[in-house]
């Protein structure tokens, strides 16, 4: 099996430049997306070339319009992205959204998700309806060390995405302390943490996108949503070939 090695991490790297001209507009924010820890299961999904993956979140993973338009959310612009740059790999990702669920509602899914879709990754989007609650931040980040766990004890790897980045609630919504509590067990549990309110931030301040313009303009949302599914797939494709060296270097050890 040890051959398998280099040659994921070849595959994986060739994938990881396959961002196009046409891309660049995305990648104004692709400084603030970090591979910090591996995604063993997913780089052993790949390896069988069978990668499946559960976003679990709120409906800011869907778009306004007839059926959520689920071929233009992020969701789907992962799956599309990652079946582009992962050839001869079944990716298949799968979106388990309910509108107004909060961290400890939707941990209480993971179970079933775990069996039902049995994901080598959860993608798990929260942290907006506690920051518009003020759920108490402590007792949210006790639920998020929870959930991993349970994510990690059914044999799958987790990748934490906070809140949407919108400057009309900016100054309504007191988001920081929820995002801190999502990066401090990032770090604790070693998951790598999407900072989609860093990044959405960015590409308003840099005029990249009108946010302003994005929650009533279809096309516009529609292309955040493409950046959001292109960015989230480098940071797997990176995450799970940091695992595959990983393991060629224990192999080197031993």
């Amino acid at each position: 099996m040890r051959w398998l090695v280099p040659a994921l991490v070849g595959m994986i790297a060739y994938a990881t430049c396959a961002f196009g001209a046409d891309d660049n507009v995305c990648l104004t924010a692709a400084s603030l997306v970090h591979a910090d820890f591996p995604l063993q299961h997913v780089a052993a999904a790949i390896r069988n070339k069978n990668l499946v993956i559960a976003v679990v979140g709120s409906t800011s993973s869907m778009l306004p319009g007839p059926g959520g338009t689920t071929k233009s959310a992020y969701p789907s612009k992962l799956e599309a992205a990652l079946t582009s740059r992962l050839k001869g790999i079944t990716v298949k990702v799968t979106s388990f959204a309910k509108p107004r669920l909060t961290a400890a509602e939707m941990e209480k899914d993971f179970g079933q998700i775990l069996i039902d879709a049995k994901p080598a990754l959860v993608i798990w989007q929260t942290g907006t309806v506690e920051a518009i609650r003020g759920t108490d931040i402590d007792e949210f980040r006790s639920t998020l060390d929870e959930g991993v766990e349970t994510l990690h004890t059914g044999h799958a790897d987790v990748v934490l995405m906070n809140m949407q980045y919108s400057p009309r609630t900016e100054t309504m919504i007191a988001a920081a302390g929820y995002a801190d509590a999502m990066r401090f067990v990032g770090l604790q549990r070693e998951v790598p943490l999407f900072d989609r309110l860093a990044i959405m931030r960015q590409w308003y301040e840099l005029g990249t996108f009108d946010l302003y313009a994005a929650t009533k303009n279809t096309d516009m949302a529609e292309r955040v949503h493409g950046c959001l599914g292109q960015l989230l797939a480098d940071l797997v494709i990176d995450s799970a070939k940091l695992a595959e060296v990983g393991l060629s270097e224990s192999k080197d050890i031993r």
